[in-house]
């Protein structure tokens, strides 16, 4: 008998582990590719793990009272997932959009009755982006709006509950999933939760296991002088970039990865394109980029016969109006 639910909040995690076996097939590829369908989430990603996470536990230590408003920066996802808890606990969400996601994360916010406003619309942004961008600017940045208006900075990038949601809860559902049996873990990276806490999870249990990050390539970073170039929504880059702009989370775990790949927004299109054609799933920008990068480990000698677990952050319903699908 199916069970029944008494909230949204306890549909977060348990999201599918599928073989990916026609898609193997046409690649010829001799290691098995096992994607983790994270748009099985309430909110429709990866991020909902983190953002339920992260308010539950300002929750336990009295941060977080009824009626407060939340407020984050956000790619969009992690800001859905923030807004769906938001609205089943009883709280308001502002969400501030970074520049130039797709239209239809921001018309999701909206419908959930968020608040949305453009980082030119928060005090001190604009000069921090002239004088540089980096992770300890923007935190204070977005500490002084959030207490200049009375609300709570729920802080994505650094908060180590972003982090500890794999750990209590992707890392060991992929574990039982496969009986142990995790050769390669592959993932792209935006504040670094979801790598850091499945480094730390799987490396706890198994210092073999390989931690494979992606991020997109020098052409397919978002340029505001290049609005025109396609890229991989969500992600940013975290390998060779300097100190100031490392994922706080990396550091605050001491987080090692084993390898990167800079990933071509086309190449993660295509693939995205190839997966819903041969399989039926519909993937988005990001999920597309990270089964690329597992075709690449797939492809090795070293890997026949091993399991190659890719992280799918979402589905491409947030994408139809970039040209990922046209």
């Amino acid at each position: 008998m199916a069970k029944i639910y008494d909230s949204i909040t306890e549909l977060v995690g348990n999201t599918p582990l599928v073989h990916l076996q026609r898609y193997e097939k046409s690649e010829g590829l001799s290691a098995n590719i096992l994607g983790k369908f994270e748009y099985f989430n309430p909110s429709g990603s990866v991020k909902d793990r983190a953002a339920l996470n992260i308010i539950e536990e300002a929750e336990k230590r009295g941060d977080i009272k009824p009626g407060m408003t939340l407020v984050d920066y956000t790619s969009g996802n992690t800001g859905i997932g923030e807004a769906t808890f938001a609205n089943a606990k009883g709280y308001k969400f502002v969400a501030v959009i970074q520049p130039q996601v797709s239209v239809e994360r921001s018309q999701i916010l909206k419908a959930l009755g968020a608040e949305v406003l453009q980082v030119t619309d928060v005090p001190g942004f604009p000069e921090l982006l002239k004088n540089g961008l980096t992770m300890t600017g923007l935190e204070k940045v977005f500490t002084d709006f959030a207490k200049a208006n009375g609300w709570y900075y729920l802080n994505q990038c650094a908060d180590i509950n972003n982090t500890l949601a794999h750990v209590k809860t992707t890392g060991p559902e992929i574990w039982e999933a496969t009986g142990g049996k995790v050769d390669y873990v592959v993932q792209l990276v935006g504040t670094g939760g979801t790598l850091s806490g499945l480094a730390k999870y799987f490396r706890e249990r198994n210092p073999d296991v390989k931690i494979i990050g992606a991020q997109p390539a020098e052409i397919s970073k978002k340029d505001p002088n290049f609005p025109e170039r396609n890229t991989i929504d969500g992600v940013l880059n975290f390998d060779g970039v300097p100190e100031a702009n490392y994922p706080p989370l990396f550091t605050s775990f001491d987080t090692k990865y084993d390898e990167c790949f800079d990933v071509v927004a086309e190449d993660a299109y295509e693939t995205g394109r190839r997966l819903v054609k041969e399989e039926g799933f519909f993937l988005g920008q990001s999920a597309g980029a990270a089964l690329w990068t597992a075709t690449q480990i797939a492809k090795r000698p070293e890997a026949k016969g091993k399991n190659i677990i890719v992280i799918l952050a979402d589905n491409a319903f947030k994408y139809l109006s970039t040209n990922m699908y046209k």
